[in-house]
């Protein structure tokens, strides 16, 4: 069987590329014309997804997966601010970094914060594990509404989201990151729901199948992060006016990738 490329026709502008070509029957001799569509089709548009929400809504586990089918890159930035709240544990000068600015620009200055993968690298050390620590989840949002960090951790993800087809998650994406994203998702979901979502994603962490905390201590605590979180003077988490809401209360994982893939499919072939 031998096949002879005859021509590719690229169509209009993102439609999928066609080849056609002569199919030859070694046995009969006679030609046929066969038009092939390549699974990858085309030059699709890339956008940028903004999935903005309160902590234990379910915005890290549904952006991953929506990025793996759309095959985009998935930034956690809410990582990146853990990262940067472990460094803040670890520094003997702690609570100097809160109040001193000058040193907190030296500190941040010696501070790289970069993903590989879904690997989070604090200068150079793979912290992926421990910047879910309660220790972490209890000043994040402390160290999150600093001026200076935001401004640092800002430029990475704009850079990062120079190139499009990404998916990003955070706070304040959809209103200061990419205000202009081409969808802006706020994902939603009760306290109780979030709180024991926390406590089950612990569970499964621990090495002993213990965790050293309640649910109901994880209501308290996830109430105190979302009042933090929409009260810091500094890119205050908030819906974008031009966001879908999706509230995951009763929605599986599977659901909610669903909801936004199919809104960004209108899109990416619009």
């Amino acid at each position: 069987m031998k096949w002879t490329l005859l021509r590719a026709n690229s169509g209009l502008h993102y439609q999928p590329l066609a080849i056609e070509c002569l199919q030859l029957n070694d046995n009969s001799r006679k030609a046929r014309q066969t038009t092939f569509k390549p699974r990858i089709q085309g030059a699709l548009k890339k956008i940028i997804i903004a999935i903005d929400g309160p902590a234990a809504s379910g915005k890290s586990t549904t952006a991953k997966a929506l990025a793996k089918r759309l095959g985009y890159t998935y930034i956690d930035t809410g990582a990146m601010y853990r990262a940067i709240t472990l460094k803040f544990l670890r520094s003997p000068f702690c609570d100097e970094l809160f109040s001193d600015e000058s040193r907190l620009k030296e500190f941040l200055d010696q501070t790289d914060v970069h993903l590989e993968g879904e690997n989070v690298f604090l200068d150079c050390e793979n912290v992926s594990h421990l910047i879910r620590s309660n220790e972490v989840s209890r000043l994040v949002s402390k160290v999150s509404a600093l001026k200076l960090v935001r401004e640092k951790l800002a430029v990475c993800q704009r850079k990062i989201g120079e190139a499009r087809g990404v998916v990003m998650d955070g706070r304040d994406i959809g209103t200061v990151i990419f205000p202009d994203a081409e969808l802006k998702i706020f994902m939603t979901a009760s306290v109780k729901e979030r709180a024991k979502r926390r406590y089950e994603e612990l569970l499964e962490k621990s090495k002993t199948g213990t965790v050293d905390i309640t649910i109901a201590e994880l209501e308290e605590e996830i109430a105190q992060r979302d009042k933090a979180d929409t009260e810091r003077s500094i890119a205050p988490m908030r819906k974008a006016p031009d966001a879908i809401t999706l509230d995951t209360s009763h929605l599986s994982i599977d659901e909610q990738v669903q909801f936004i893939y199919e809104r960004a499919k209108r899109l990416i072939e619009a």
